[in-house]
C-alpha cells in the first residue's frame, strides 16, 4: 500500500513539474523551421527522458498538459489534434520504460539504437499519420498544409529526440548507480 502511495505521489510530482518544463521549453526555447505554426520543439528531447523515468502516466499527461498551456497561451486556444497527438507520443515514449531500464544505471549503444528507432516510428505515426487526419476531419484544414506541417514536425521532433533526448538520458544514466556494482564489505 505504501509503495503504491509512494508511486501515485511521485507520478502527480513528475507529472506537473514535467508540464511546466514541456511548456517553458515549448514557448521560450522552440527554433522556427520557416513553416507555419511548426518549430523544431526542444522539448521533445526533454519529453524522451521523462518518459524514461517516470513512465507512460507522467510523460503522456505532462506533454499534453504543457503543449495545450502553450498553445492557449500563444495562440488563445489549443489545437486540440496536435495536443492529443504530443500526448500519445508521451505514452508510447513512457512505453520505453520498461525497455530502457535507465534506473540501473546501464544504457548501451544497442538500447539508444532501439530507443531512436522507435521514437521515429512513434513520430511518424503520431505526425504522419494521426495529426494531419485529425486536422482534415476536424478543422476541415487543407491536406496538402497540413501534411507538409507535420511531416516537418515529425522529422524535427525525430532529430530533437535523437539529440536531446539521446544526450540527456545517456547523462541521466550516468548518474545511477549501475545494480551489483556495489559489495558489501567485510
Amino acid at each position: 500500500m505504501q509503495n503504491k502511495q509512494s508511486n501515485s505521489i511521485r507520478t502527480v510530482v513528475a507529472t506537473g513539474i514535467g508540464a511546466a518544463v514541456i511548456f517553458v521549453l515549448m514557448k521560450f526555447v522552440a527554433i522556427p523551421t520557416g513553416i507555419p505554426n511548426t518549430q523544431v520543439n526542444v522539448a521533445m528531447g526533454f519529453l524522451a527522458l521523462l518518459g524514461a523515468i517516470f513512465g507512460p502516466v507522467a510523460a503522456g499527461l505532462a506533454v499534453f498538459i504543457g503543449h495545450a498551456l502553450n498553445d492557449f497561451v500563444t495562440y488563445g486556444s489549443p489545437w486540440w489534434t496536435w495536443v492529443v497527438v504530443d500526448g500519445l507520443i508521451g505514452v508510447a515514449f513512457g512505453l520505453a520504460k520498461n525497455r530502457l531500464k535507465i534506473e540501473n544505471g546501464v544504457l548501451g549503444k544497442a538500447k539508444l539504437i532501439w530507443f531512436n528507432i522507435y521514437q521515429i516510428i512513434v513520430n511518424f505515426i503520431g505526425w504522419v499519420l494521426l495529426a494531419p487526419t485529425g486536422d482534415i476531419i476536424i478543422y476541415h484544414e487543407p491536406a496538402n498544409k497540413v501534411y507538409l506541417q507535420d511531416v516537418v514536425t515529425w522529422i524535427a521532433d525525430s532529430i530533437s529526440v535523437a539529440i536531446i533526448g539521446t544526450i540527456l538520458l545517456v547523462l541521466y544514466a550516468r548518474t545511477r548507480t549501475q545494480r551489483g556494482s556495489l559489495t558489501k564489505e567485510r
